[in-house]
């Protein structure tokens, strides 16, 4: 059996792309980060200006007033890491338009691609998102509650989506739901329809990102708003395993921000005449959030490898999600316990880090790369 290597070998436009994103996650995410989550909403005008980056217009064809760049998961998974550092709830919300480019490019057809995705290369943000997840604690995304009935005129849609990041202020809505006779299928439905109605979720993370949770009570759209119409079903698992790979990439990058403010502050914290790095139960658990993160990264970028690739990745994905889960509650858990008592108090981001981490786990659908 031959052995599978991935060039971990940044080209000259990633590290381009990185450097900037990485200075945009020190001085702009870092410094609104803790007044968003208190106010629970971004500054005014930030998603707007966020447009400046061009993540969601870069892979819009030019035809559709877009940069017409190549699609590249790798890169992706990079850019949602250096943001993730930054501030993950800030990221998500300047990715998920992008999620929805994404799918609409992966899935639609030429006559969706341009009447969707024109309008979302306009200078000014406008917001987009994925409908997946269902409010009940048994939610597996290929079995949904949320169904599709064809009829003459179109599709009626009945059911309920929770955690839809943007859900209330966003133009269009992919949403996942069970088509009669067909199985899961993606339906475009617009703000303004006719039956859905929108409720506000409050969580204990992501607290700026306008999580919603939308009603569609029989809800109509047009034969055209089936995503690929009639070509093709939807490849649902295509579109939950790169989902998977981007809210993994975000958990990598809040967690490098985790590990970059222990080690200043355990080997500046004195305790009995001595910094507390010098204890070796200290030092373990800052050597073990470092350890368990290159793991988790080097699985995000075997499996977006792969993706870019035209391989299968399906595993891949699946392992990473799995790792990632698991760890970032835990190092989450880990720099708070670090920080002793300061740990708990909100002076410091790391409690607001611990909060976001915990989302990792249970989000489905949200910044598909």
């Amino acid at each position: 059996m031959t052995e599978q290597l991935f060039d971990l070998t940044l080209t000259e436009d990633q590290r381009i792309t990185r450097e900037s994103l990485q200075r945009y996650s020190d001085t702009e995410l870092n410094a609104i980060s803790r007044s968003s989550d208190e106010n629970s909403v971004p500054p005014k005008d930030f998603l707007d200006n966020s447009m400046m980056l061009g993540l969601s217009i870069l892979p819009i064809p030019e035809a559709y007033g877009g940069a017409g760049m190549d699609r590249t998961p790798l890169s992706n998974v990079l850019n949602a890491e250096d943001l993730g550092r930054g501030d993950m709830s800030l990221a998500i919300a300047m990715l998920t338009p992008l999620a929805f480019v994404n799918t609409v490019l992966d899935q639609g057809t030429e006559r969706q691609k341009e009447k969707y995705l024109t309008p979302l290369a306009a200078e000014k943000f406008v917001a987009a998102t994925i409908a997946i997840m269902e409010p009940r604690a048994t939610f597996e995304p290929s079995t949904l509650e949320t169904k599709a009935v064809k009829k003459e005129e179109g599709y009626v849609i009945n059911g309920v989506k929770s955690m839809v990041a943007l859900g209330e202020s966003s133009a269009f809505i992919l949403v996942i739901a069970d088509l009669e006779g067909e199985g899961p299928s993606g339906f475009i439905v617009e703000m303004d329809a006719e039956g859905l109605r929108y409720t506000e979720e409050k969580c204990m993370g992501l607290r700026p990102l306008e999580l919603s949770r939308l009603h569609f009570d029989n809800v109509l759209v047009g034969a055209s708003a089936k995503l690929g119409e009639n070509e093709k079903t939807l490849d649902l698992q295509r579109l939950i395993d790169l989902s998977r790979l981007g809210t993994c990439a975000l958990s990598v990058g809040c967690c490098q921000a985790v590990l970059d403010y222990v080690i200043p502050y355990v080997n500046d914290r004195v305790a009995f005449g001595e910094p507390i790095s010098n204890r070796q139960s200290v030092a373990f658990m800052v050597a073990n959030i470092a350890i368990e993160l290159d793991g988790m990264r080097l699985m995000v970028l075997r499996a977006a490898s792969r993706a870019e690739q035209g391989l299968d990745f399906h595993k891949e994905a699946y392992l990473a999600r799995t790792l990632c889960a698991k760890q970032a509650m835990e190092i989450g858990t880990n720099g708070v316990q670090l920080l002793g008592g300061h740990g708990f108090c909100r002076e410091h981001p790391v409690e607001l880090w611990y909060r976001n981490l915990r989302a990792i786990g249970i989000l489905e659908g949200i910044a598909s790369i």
